[in-house]
């Protein structure tokens, strides 16, 4: 009975480490603009769009999955290569910005390390504040 109750435990500890993510802080500033982390393990990549860069190119007509491209390869403000966190460090002058993350070109996310949103046309976006 004891085997069994221990094996339980040890199962359910280890579908849980699925469910253990790594904590990321909000946008900051850093050496050379804004640092922006978004956790996306399974993404083939990940980009940042916002009013900054024309939402990606979108409020252009169209989705240009090169621009704001994140990193998850410890280069480009990545910490660690292949840990499922993206990063870009953008350039941004002091003011109130919206952004999204795009993963895979098709899902759009607000930051979830971010509480700060605006809604704005119908969508709710994240909000960045440079001093």
């Amino acid at each position: 009975m004891r085997r069994v109750v221990l094996i339980l435990f040890i199962v359910a500890g280890c579908s849980m480490i699925n469910w253990i993510k790594p904590r990321i802080p909000p946008p900051h500033k850093v050496r050379g603009g804004v640092k922006f982390q978004f956790y996306a393990p399974s993404a083939k990549f990940v980009t940042l769009a916002g009013d900054f860069n024309g939402w990606g190119g979108t409020a252009m007509g169209r989705y240009d999955p090169n621009i704001d491209r994140m990193y998850d390869d410890g280069t480009h403000g990545d910490a660690k290569a292949g840990d499922g966190i993206w990063t870009i460090i953008k350039p941004l002058r002091p003011g109130v910005y919206q952004y999204k993350f795009v993963v895979d070109g098709i899902n759009w996310y607000t930051d979830p390390n971010n509480p700060e949103t605006i809604q704005s046309g119908g969508y709710t976006n994240s909000v960045v504040r440079v001093r």
